[in-house]
């Protein structure tokens, strides 16, 4: 009963999915996006829509944000009409945050939160919760909910909100304390970074030395360089069916968004003392394809865009 009214907010291409899979899963949706488009999509469905985050919290007992950025989380829970707009007085009892930000804000957050009532007690619970639960996987694997997510806050909430993470994903991983999900989450965007640019320069380089992109592939999957930018989400276009590279890299997760992670690490990084020179060269790869009008293409456009040249014939 703890979990039954379920408030989402931010329906992009990703949490309009995980929505769907919620439906589908029996959760009473209450929704609410910027976009009256996709609100009314939703509400051609049947679902309930809101005007702003304050009614979404008033209708649920548990809510979710799927949102672009640490400054557009923070406008939906402290802003004006913002889940936390109705004084020190809250009905949700939990708060779950999917979003990629900063685990700074995800911790400043969580400690503001830790500071109100709830309206009526939830079973257990007193005081409202948050977690940062953010997630890896594609567009696709939030259509399919095999979404994994990477989860910082309270054990005991982790533990309760289990079925609305496994209705979304196939996996639930539990970080630590608060934030310690969105550290997890830009750790695992830099190393994927990394690795895509790491096999794209790869395979641009065997190309000019004449070994084609498919015989190299197939090495790099028997040997010790395999790994999921080479085996599973392969940047040369025609090597892999149902990946961006093979539809001009449209859909998946977008250049901009990893540049927005690779800020976030590099900010992280500067915080923690830690040297980042891999975080760094790969930042200015992304800002500079971003520059160059490449923003909303799929990341794994770095080998066609960065690697080979936009005008160059590529050997497949």
């Amino acid at each position: 009963m703890q979990l039954s009214s379920v408030g989402f907010i931010g329906l992009g291409n990703m949490g309009s999915r995980m929505a769907n899979n919620l439906i589908k899963a029996g959760f009473r949706l209450t929704v609410h996006d910027l976009n009256s488009d996709v609100l009314k999509k939703f509400s051609e469905m049947g679902v309930p829509t809101k005007k702003t985050p304050y009614e979404v919290s008033e209708a649920s007992d548990v809510v979710i944000t799927m949102l672009p950025s640490s400054a557009h989380v923070i406008d939906v829970y402290t802003g004006p009409n913002g889940l936390l707009h109705g004084g020190k007085l809250i009905r949700p009892w939990l708060l779950i945050d999917s979003s990629t930000i900063d685990p700074q804000t995800s911790g400043n957050l969580s400690a503001t939160i830790s500071n109100y009532i709830l309206k009526e007690k939830k079973g257990d619970w007193e005081t409202p919760v948050k977690l940062d639960a953010p997630v890896s996987g594609s567009v696709i694997a939030a259509e399919a909910g095999t979404l994994t997510f990477m989860v910082g806050g309270c054990e005991e909430a982790f533990l309760a909100a289990k079925s609305l993470f496994f209705s979304m994903g196939k996996s639930t991983i539990y970080c630590g304390g608060a934030g310690s999900g969105s550290a997890a989450k830009i750790c695992n965007n830099l190393a994927m970074a990394v690795s895509m640019l790491g096999v794209s320069e790869a395979l641009a380089l065997g190309q000019s030395l004449g070994v084609t992109a498919s015989t190299l592939t197939k090495i790099f999957n028997c040997s010790s360089a395999r790994c999921w930018s080479s085996d599973a989400y392969n940047p040369v276009p025609g090597l892999m069916e149902g990946v961006p590279s093979s539809r001009d890299y449209d859909g998946g997760f977008a250049s901009k968004l990893m540049a927005k992670d690779l800020n976030l690490a590099a900010e992280s990084a500067k915080l923690a003392g830690c040297k980042y020179p891999l975080t760094s060269q790969a930042q200015k790869i992304y800002t500079e394809l971003c520059s160059g009008g490449h923003e909303a293409r799929d990341f794994s456009c770095a080998f066609r865009h960065y690697y080979s040249g936009m005008d160059e014939p590529f050997n497949k």
